[in-house]
């Protein structure tokens, strides 16, 4: 085993979410949400270049010296696969790693998923879902799951846009192609023109960074294709105002009303301190009700989208803070850590004052 494959082996087993290897400093992972150091001995210039290049595919290395930044993904079989940033610092090569287990892919259950709300997302024939939230907050294993139950449950065609590809999906009631963004296709936005042309189904894309991206995800959306994807923000108001904020002010009022009709729901999850250690998923849902589609197209009703989420909790909807209550009460975060992590502390006390957990 390489000296590089023997460390990531020693800090997967330590059950590390990611991993930094960077010239002067000892490696690291991020354990519980914590950065950990492994060993005394400081990885030198060269460790990190070699490491580098071990993983890098085909003749990224050269790329990666002019451009100096690259996305890729490794793996190691029988341990897991990594989605890999390689990039400059002070001169020196640097490396950090999301590790995504080689293991089957978490059911909703698994994961904390409402059954029943998450089936359904996964139902419709057409529209938008998006899974938002900051790095690090497992969307890309949410949007797993998603694609893993249509695999299993649907005959229908799969086509993933990804930067790189993280989870490895087999054909198995569907059909399910993957391709990765450098390798496959050039960018997000072009790729997905082309998959209009490959008969999908379903469309993943892996983050909608451009307003080329959304114009394309929205259309695909609107012409008959169940189209998933992310974004980086913490909430469903933040969300519809990002993807908003993507358009030029006199193109805004159009495209509310093309996200309107597409929006099929919009998961906004993070990852918080669980009661005895490790994390546990914590998340707001929006769904594409009649009630939330005429709050996104009118710009003076977006913010009522708060209360149509309040409101909904028969539908299967849910704030981040009633939410954050809810796991108080299952024993699975403590109140400090529930109001430490709150969109708004104040109602998240109420909320739990109702529940009778705090005075």
């Amino acid at each position: 085993m390489s000296v590089l494959n023997s460390i990531l082996t020693a800090i997967v087993k330590d059950r590390a979410s990611d991993i930094h290897l960077r010239a002067g400093s000892a490696p690291a992972g991020r354990v519980n949400g914590l950065i950990k150091r492994y060993g005394e001995g400081r990885l030198t210039p060269e460790h990190v270049s070699d490491f580098a290049r071990e993983m890098m595919p085909g003749t990224m290395w050269e790329q990666f010296q002019d451009r100096r930044e690259a996305d890729f993904a490794y793996g190691i079989a029988g341990l897991a696969r990594f989605r890999v940033n390689a990039y400059y610092q002070r001169g020196t090569v640097g490396l950090i790693m999301r590790v995504i287990e080689d293991k089957a892919i978490p059911t909703f259950e698994q994961l904390g998923l409402p059954q029943d709300t998450f089936t359904e997302l996964t139902q419709h024939e057409r529209g938008l879902v998006l899974v938002t939230g900051p790095t690090g907050s497992g969307k890309t294993t949410t949007l797993a799951s998603m694609i893993d139950y249509i695999n299993t449950h649907q005959p229908v065609n799969i086509v993933t846009l990804e930067d790189p590809i993280e989870v490895l999906h087999r054909d198995r009631a569907a059909m399910i192609s993957q391709r990765e963004l450098g390798m496959d296709t050039l960018s997000f936005s072009a790729g997905l023109r082309a998959s209009m042309r490959q008969d999908p189904d379903v469309i993943l894309i892996g983050e909608m960074r451009d307003k080329e991206t959304v114009e394309a995800a929205l259309s695909a959306a609107q012409t008959g294709h169940l189209v998933f994807s992310t974004l980086h923000t913490q909430d469903a108001i933040r969300t519809v105002n990002r993807i908003i904020d993507f358009f030029a002010p006199h193109e805004r009022l159009q495209v509310r009303h093309s996200l309107s009709e597409s929006v099929v729901g919009i998961v906004s999850q993070r990852l918080l301190p669980r009661q005895g250690g490790g994390r546990v998923l914590g998340m707001e849902i929006l769904l594409g009700t009649p009630t939330v589609r005429e709050c996104i197209k009118d710009p003076e009703r977006t913010e009522e989208i708060k209360q149509a989420l309040l409101e909904g909790g028969s539908r299967g909807m849910q704030t981040f803070d009633q939410h954050l209550a809810a796991l108080v009460q299952d024993g699975h975060m403590t109140t400090e850590d529930a109001m430490a992590s709150a969109t708004s502390p104040h109602e998240l006390k109420i909320l739990l004052m109702q529940r009778q957990y705090v005075s």
